[in-house]
């Protein structure tokens, strides 16, 4: 008579799963891309749209007007500048240094054309506030459909 072995169909799946996380975390750790994504910062941003206009708000905490640029090239809107770094005292020590600084750059596609004369930007409490009126063009116009006639 031959002997019963209990089958474990899932045993197999295992033993690939764990050969497949040590391959991913020998190449994430050995691979410099990771620790490029966590330099520098970007600014958290809202982007809304009514009839008339888009309205970009970016939170740029400890920044002054002078220490951002704001340009529009064709329909890409980028916010850029450099947030310095306080001077830390010769005794000091921290505890955490989770505040960001250095360099930034963050660029938005804008989903419709805007009138490039007519941008008002603004630095209020932190927040970067972009007004882009529309252009005619890319304003939505309503089309009455007209009733069949029988």
């Amino acid at each position: 008579m031959k002997e019963v072995i209990p089958r474990k169909p899932f045993s197999e799946l295992s033993t690939v799963r764990n050969e497949m996380d040590r391959l991913w975390n020998r190449f994430l750790d050995d691979w410099p891309l990771p620790a490029m994504f966590t330099k520098g910062w970007a600014p958290m941003a809202d982007i809304s749209e009514t009839k008339d206009k888009l309205v970009v708000k970016a939170e740029l905490p400890g920044l002054d007007p002078e220490d951002i640029k704001l340009s529009l090239s064709g329909n890409l809107l980028t916010i850029e500048g450099e947030k310095k770094k306080e001077k830390e005292e010769k005794d000091e020590h921290h505890h955490y240094l989770e505040r960001y600084s250095g360099a930034f750059h963050r660029s938005f596609r804008l989903p419709v054309e805007v009138h490039e004369d007519k941008i008002e930007a603004k630095f209020d409490k932190g927040v970067l506030t972009i007004t882009l009126p529309k252009t005619a063009t890319s304003k939505k116009k309503e089309i009455k459909i007209a009733k069949a006639k029988s």
